[in-house]
């Protein structure tokens, strides 16, 4: 091997040593979580993105609106609407987020992100990193929660899935030693892994669920994950009244599809990669990604989004106007809970369930042959207003069925 390009890969290792330590550092300083019931206003940031984020963003935050009115006269709610996270202006500013853009980020409390494009190879922009992964980083978001609630298949899972550590924290810093060899990076800190671990147990306890699983591959990946792992069992004990177990990711993704095992799950905390492809596989058993929403939690910030892409061929093909809003909707129904208001989240959720897994009158298909996202979202807020709302979604539940 050439002696100049092994000098380079140490230097390059060694700056990615020294920027995880000071990172570490950061975490050490114990920051406290936002109390939004002191904060006026509570500022939701509005990220239109891409694609068909501007056209699912909008009925969501019609949505919204409808929903937070009496808080936006009284002053306790404002929206910021923020546009710079296109692809095309992240491309001109050869930046993840561009500079200015992410100060209008940190001014918020919440944000509402719609999707946004990450280049990959044969597009016509430069090869910058996902926003949403830079976005996790810049503001520390550590914690993406995913729910996927299907109660006829006896499905209730909660995910917890790690979010600034992992293969996708340092999945851009990786580097082409030689010609022939290609080195990516993965990250396993203490301070990261016992947080969002921590996070997954007071959930189980806070809730009575009282069962927590926790995924990796530390049979094979024994130093990171072997890490994570062991961080599990230390958090543990300190939760003796919760019951957890271990699984290999390859098993779990099988056992997930086991009717006679799939049940059992309840609470899942998980590293970075991990709980990427597990959550999009728990995803197609409400209706696939288009119809889950995702909270990315962190103690000074908090990010809710779709996790489906921006679509950008609908937008060519004329079709956005017939793209799915209820990704980005549910995770608008997260964000009322995270920030207090949790009586306008129950019912839109609520409304979501009825909407689109029961009654199901109107159906978005993606093009002309369905609804358009304004239309459902008509039916949302239509379906808010019944004052019978909460009967009749419990008219829906398999134990209201059996009676």
């Amino acid at each position: 091997m050439d002696a100049q390009a092994l000098e380079r890969a140490k230097e390059h290792f060694a700056k990615l040593i020294e920027e995880q330590a000071e990172r570490i550092e950061r975490m050490k300083k114990d920051e406290q979580w936002v109390d939004y019931e002191k904060v006026k206003p509570i500022i939701i940031g509005v990220c239109l993105g891409d694609g068909i984020g501007p056209y699912i963003c909008q009925q969501t935050q019609r949505v919204l609106e409808f929903l937070l009115k009496p808080e936006l006269e009284s002053g306790k709610v404002v929206f910021k609407t923020i546009e710079g996270l296109t692809i095309e202006n992240r491309a001109k500013h050869n930046k993840a987020i561009p500079d200015d853009v992410l100060e209008e980020l940190k001014q918020c409390h919440v944000i509402l992100k719609a999707p946004t494009t990450t280049p990959r190879e044969g597009d016509p922009w430069p090869n910058i990193e996902s926003a949403n992964v830079a976005m996790r980083k810049e503001l520390d978001l550590f914690a993406n929660v995913r729910p996927v609630k299907v109660p006829e298949h006896g499905i209730d899972w909660m995910f917890f899935r790690e979010n600034t550590e992992g293969a996708y924290a340092l999945g851009s810093n990786g580097i082409n030693v030689t010609d022939d060899l290609a080195i990516d990076f993965t990250v396993t800190t203490a301070q990261g892994a016992e947080r969002i671990i921590r996070l997954a147990f007071d959930y189980a306890k806070r809730t009575g669920i009282n069962k927590v699983t926790v995924v990796t591959k530390a049979n094979v990946i024994k130093t990171s994950d072997g890490k994570f792992l062991d961080t599990a069992r230390e958090v543990a004990k300190d939760y003796p009244e919760v019951e957890w177990d271990d699984w290999y990711i390859d098993i779990m993704t099988a056992k997930l599809v086991d009717p006679k095992r799939r049940s059992q799950f309840r609470v899942m905390a998980l590293p970075n990669l991990y709980g990427d492809i597990l959550t999009d596989e728990a995803a197609e058993f409400q209706g696939g990604v288009g119809t889950a929403g995702s909270a990315n939690i962190g103690k000074r910030y908090g990010m809710f989004e779709a996790i489906h892409g921006s679509a950008p061929r609908m937008v060519r093909e004329g079709r956005a106007d017939y793209a799915d809003p209820c990704s980005l909707i549910r995770a608008a129904a997260m964000m009322l809970n995270h920030i207090g208001f949790t009586d306008h989240g129950k019912k839109l959720e609520m409304a979501l369930d009825i909407c689109g897994n029961y009654e199901k009158k109107l159906v978005v298909t993606g093009r002309p042959t369905g609804a358009k996202g304004s239309e459902l979202a008509d039916y949302l807020m239509e379906t808010i207003q019944d004052p019978e709302l909460e009967k009749r979604w419990q008219s829906y539940q398999p134990e209201a069925k059996a009676a």
